[in-house]
């Protein structure tokens, strides 16, 4: 999902309103975008778009991913004073945000990663609407994998399809609809019907807010015949225990819903 012109155009015109008086200093000018605090950068290719729509020239800037200190200077530009100060709200809005996201996600990750090293952190749809690419990218960014972009991207069956349809019905329609390099994810609540969504043809079984020891045994029952995922509530204080039941995957809307904002400052001169 690459930054759109017509994205960075609502994000400025958000910004700025009809008659900017408050930007308009003459002049050249040089700005850096700055971390205030240490974590993983991400939302910079973004930050890059606002300023390149403005005309503004980018200097350099540090690789989405990198995990940064304090103090940090991790965009120059460089461009007339008004267009630069005309961007800077959105790009430290953007590049926070995104950051934020990175550095959660790396977080999880690094936890996770502690007690297995095959496991998958990921993220879910839970995101911003209209944001979705910038925060799918920052989770890639802090190492995470994205999961399903938008909803062409898998089938997920879910507790609704199976009430109207039955399991194996609404697997065998679904496969039927499909291309063949589509994956089916079938939700179960219990581990006890786990093997029935292997049975039915699921690729990976979505095991829904299930307590690790449930989820271990949904697991063990799976036996490497389909993909497995954790998801449902699972946060930063419990993604170990998730890792340490042999989950292939597992899934955390909070990556995005609930990261804080990675605080930035702009300087100018």
């Amino acid at each position: 999902m690459p930054i759109e012109r017509s994205q960075v155009e609502r994000w400025l015109r958000e910004d700025l309103g009809h008659h900017d008086v408050t930007n308009d200093v003459p002049g050249e000018t040089a700005g850096r975008l700055v971390a205030k605090e240490g974590g993983v950068v991400a939302g910079l290719d973004a930050a890059e778009a606002v300023f390149e729509y403005l005309g503004v020239a980018i200097e350099n800037r540090e690789t989405d991913g990198t995990a940064i200190e304090a103090g940090v200077p991790v965009l120059r530009v460089s461009g007339p004073a008004t267009d630069v100060l005309r961007g800077e709200r959105v790009a430290v809005n953007i590049a926070g945000h995104a950051s934020g996201i990175a550095t959660r996600t790396r977080w999880a990750v690094d936890i996770a990663h502690q007690v297995s090293d095959d496991v998958r952190i990921a993220g879910t749809r839970k995101t911003t609407p209209g944001l979705r690419g910038v925060e799918k990218r920052a989770i890639a960014a802090g190492g995470g994998d994205t999961h399903r972009l938008d909803l062409s991207h898998m089938v997920m069956v879910k507790d609704n399809h199976v009430a109207e349809l039955g399991m194996e019905r609404a697997v065998e329609r679904f496969r039927e609809r499909v291309s063949f390099a589509t994956k089916i994810e079938v939700e179960v609540e219990e581990p006890s019907t786990a093997v029935d969504a292997v049975e039915a043809g699921a690729d990976i079984v979505l095991l829904d807010n299930m307590a690790p020891d449930a989820v271990e045994r949904a697991v063990q029952s799976v036996d490497g015949r389909a993909l497995t995922e954790a998801s449902g509530g699972i946060t930063i204080d419990d993604v170990a225990d998730y890792a340490a039941t042999g989950v292939d995957v597992i899934s955390m809307g909070s990556l995005t819903h609930s990261a804080s904002a990675l605080d930035f400052s702009f300087r100018t001169g």
